[in-house]
C-alpha cells in the first residue's frame, strides 16, 4: 500500500512539473517530466492519457517520428483509441502523405462514427486530390455532426463555387458567415461568388470586409484589384494593390499586377521597379513578363529588355 501511495505521489509531482513547464513554453523539460511520470504510472487509462501529452509535444517540437511511435504505443495499449489514429493521420497529413493520412482518418471513424474532425480532414484531402464529389460528401457529414462548423460550411461553399453551383455556394457561405461573422475566408469567398454573379459592388464590399478582419491575406487585395482592372479603373486598382503590398510585402503577384496597372498608365519607372521586385520574389515571372501584352509599350525600353533577358 505504501509503495502505491509513493508511486501516485511521484506521478502527481512529475505531472505538475510537466504542466508547469509546458505552460512556461519549456516543452523539452515538460516532455522529460511526462516521461518520468509515465514510469510511475500503472493504470492503463492514465498511461494512455500521459502518452497523448507526450505525442502532442513531440509533434509540436517537430519530432514527427517520435510522435508517431508514441501514438503506436497508445494503440498497443488501447486498440480502440480513435484519437491515436487521428493523431497519426494529422502528422501524415502535415507531411503531405495524403493516402496514408486517409487510411488513419478512416480507422479513427471506424472506431468512432461521430469523430467530426476526422470527417473534416478527409473532406479536405479529397478536395486537394480534386475529388470534389467525395469532398462534398465528407463536408456534408462533418456539418451533420457539427452543425456550427463554419469552416466546413465555407469549404463546401468554395467547392460549389468551383463547380459553378453559385446558388448552393452562396447558401453555404451565408451559413458560414451566420455561424461566425468574423471568419475572413467566408467573407472573401462571398466576394468571389458575388463577382461571378455580376454583382461587382457587393463583391468589393465583401473583399473589404475580409480585409478588415485579416489584412495579411493577399488574395483579397488581388481579387479586388482585378475588378477595377477589368473596368479600367487602374488608379483604384493601384490603391488596392499598394495597400496589399503594405501588409504583404512578399506577395509577388501584387507587385506584378501593380506593374501591369502602371504600364497601362504609361508610368514606366514605376512599372520597371515593380517588375524587378516581382522577379526577385518569383524568378519565373521573367518568362511571363516577356509574353505579357500589358508590357508591349516597353519592348523598346533598354531597362525592360535587360530585365527579361
Amino acid at each position: 500500500m505504501d509503495k502505491k501511495i509513493n508511486l501516485r505521489d511521484k506521478k502527481k509531482n512529475y505531472l505538475i512539473l510537466a504542466r508547469n513547464f509546458y505552460n512556461d513554453d519549456n516543452k523539452e523539460k515538460a516532455l522529460k517530466s511526462y516521461i518520468k511520470a509515465l514510469e510511475f504510472t500503472e493504470n492503463i487509462k492514465n498511461k494512455v492519457s500521459i502518452l497523448y501529452d507526450i505525442a502532442l509535444i513531440y509533434d509540436e517540437i517537430g519530432n514527427k517520428n517520435k510522435a508517431l511511435e508514441t501514438y503506436e504505443k497508445i494503440i498497443e495499449k488501447a486498440p480502440e483509441e480513435a484519437g491515436a489514429y487521428y493523431g497519426m493521420a494529422i502528422i501524415y497529413d502535415d507531411k503531405k502523405e495524403r493516402d496514408t493520412a486517409l487510411k488513419y482518418y478512416f480507422k479513427a471513424i471506424d472506431i468512432d462514427k461521430e469523430y467530426d474532425r476526422a470527417y473534416f480532414y478527409i473532406a479536405n484531402i479529397y478536395d486537394e486530390k480534386k475529388d470534389k464529389k467525395k469532398a462534398i460528401e465528407y463536408y456534408k457529414k462533418t456539418i451533420e455532426l457539427a452543425p456550427y462548423d463554419f469552416m466546413a460550411y465555407n469549404n463546401l461553399g468554395a467547392i460549389y463555387e468551383e463547380l459553378d453551383m453559385y446558388e448552393e455556394a452562396l447558401e453555404m457561405i451565408n451559413k458560414s458567415i451566420d455561424t461566425n461573422p468574423y471568419y475572413y475566408k467566408a467573407l472573401f469567398n462571398k466576394g468571389v461568388i458575388k463577382k461571378q454573379l455580376g454583382d461587382l459592388e457587393e463583391s468589393v464590399k465583401y473583399y473589404d470586409k475580409s480585409i478588415e478582419l485579416n489584412n495579411n491575406y493577399p488574395y483579397s487585395y488581388l481579387n479586388k484589384s482585378v475588378i477595377f482592372i477589368e473596368s479600367k479603373q487602374y488608379k483604384r486598382a493601384i490603391e488596392s494593390l499598394t495597400e496589399g503590398i503594405k501588409y504583404n510585402p512578399s506577395a509577388e503577384f501584387l507587385y506584378y499586377n501593380r506593374a501591369c496597372c502602371y504600364s497601362k498608365l504609361n508610368k514606366i519607372s514605376e512599372t520597371i521597379e515593380d517588375l524587378k521586385i516581382s522577379i526577385k520574389l518569383y524568378p519565373r515571372f521573367k518568362k511571363i513578363i516577356a509574353n505579357d501584352k500589358d508590357f508591349d509599350n516597353l519592348k523598346d525600353n533598354k531597362e525592360f529588355v535587360e530585365l527579361i533577358k
